[in-house]
């Protein structure tokens, strides 16, 4: 499965007030591995920079004057997410900047969903952290991400430390992908498979981290929440809610 973690950097927070984007980053994610290939791009964006922006970004008109347009880097842009699940942290903002740059550019562009679908981290992140600071950088500490080279937000900068945050949420949840396998491999598993248990290896036991422990609970949690009533695991168990 392809995967592309992506984020922006604009001149302001509204782009139905005419704000635009300055900076894409993107970062490919193959089978939950970090590809090596990414796609970042600065760009002009024809307009001022909002103060408060700048001061998040640090990033000046003054730089990005020789930066190409987005109309000149669309074309690229387009085909390096096309077919991609995008993950995305606030998806709403950063699709509203995309989607806008497209409008500029005339129907056949489309929106950003006509070419790939989009996986939201901030919505996955208060699904399993109710009522928690969601951010990307409370994520990072919840997580133990080591985020301390990120001094200013920057777009390719945050689309990879929102990759290890995205691969750290989603742990376990990788399925095993036996038709990636080549036939020595596949032989060597199945004959595994047939040997007496005395001559097997020992499992492996992998213990659950202190953040996958707590994103049990607070799955467990919401599922108590929504279901009026302890879980099923609870009740054998016999604890209360």
């Amino acid at each position: 499965m392809r995967q592309i973690v992506l984020d922006t950097e604009t001149t302001g927070l509204d782009a139905n007030r005419g704000h635009r984007l300055i900076e894409l980053g993107c970062v490919e994610l193959l089978e939950r591995r970090v590809s090596g290939s990414h796609f970042h791009r600065y760009l002009n964006p024809d307009r001022d920079i909002d103060a408060g922006a700048q001061a998040v970004h640090g990033i000046s008109i003054e730089f990005l004057v020789d930066k190409p347009r987005f109309a000149d880097v669309a074309d690229e842009f387009v085909a390096y997410i096309s077919g991609a699940e995008l993950i995305i942290h606030n998806a709403a903002f950063d699709v509203g900047f995309i989607d806008a740059e497209l409008a500029r550019l005339g129907p056949s562009y489309g929106r950003l969903r006509d070419h790939a679908t989009v996986l939201d981290t901030l919505a996955m992140a208060r699904e399993m952290f109710p009522g928690q600071r969601n951010s990307l950088d409370a994520l990072c500490k919840r997580l133990d991400i080591d985020n301390s080279h990120r001094e200013l937000h920057g777009a390719l900068l945050d689309a990879e430390i929102l990759a290890d945050v995205y691969l750290a949420l989603t742990a376990g949840q990788g399925a095993l992908d036996f038709a990636l396998e080549t036939p020595d491999n596949a032989q060597i598993r199945v004959a595994a498979q047939h040997r007496p248990l005395s001559e097997r290896p020992p499992l492996r036991v992998h213990l659950a981290n202190e953040a996958e422990l707590a994103a049990h609970e607070a799955r467990l949690a919401a599922i108590d929440k929504a279901s009026k009533g302890a879980t099923v695991w609870r009740r054998l168990a016999g604890i209360p809610l």
